[in-house]
């Protein structure tokens, strides 16, 4: 197995940055589409279960629209072969008094990369 082949790991880096745009400035048309459309995709957040493509949609449908700036910190993107990754960050919240922690599971499917499941968590500083 290759790990962190040079090309596989830049374009994980560049769509986990594209995904991180989308977050920070609500573009939820582009968080949908780097979801994987699958009733088998999981978000698990702060304080929501999310299992399949339509709970998530609905999440990212409600969620504010403020407040959504945020500083990554010790990002770990790690690929196996050239269509599995994971990406791992912790980041903080602009005045907020918690690190969160996001994980996420990418896979290489025929449309490109996909998020097939996420994790979001804070921990008390």
């Amino acid at each position: 197995m290759d790990i962190n082949l040079p090309d596989v790991h830049d374009e994980v880096t560049a769509v986990f940055a594209r995904y991180e745009d989308a977050l920070v400035n609500n573009r939820v048309d582009v968080l949908d589409e780097l979801f994987w459309p699958s009733e088998h995709t999981v978000r698990y957040g702060v304080g929501e279960n999310l299992r399949g493509i339509e709970a998530i949609r609905a999440f990212r449908n409600a969620r504010p629209a403020q407040g959504l700036a945020r500083t990554l910190q010790h990002t770990v993107i790690t690929t196996f072969g050239r269509d599995f990754a994971t990406a791992m960050t912790e980041f903080r919240r602009e005045g907020g008094n918690k690190t969160g922690r996001q994980s996420q599971t990418w896979v290489r499917l025929p449309q490109g990369w996909r998020v097939v499941a996420a994790h979001v968590s804070l921990m008390l500083d």
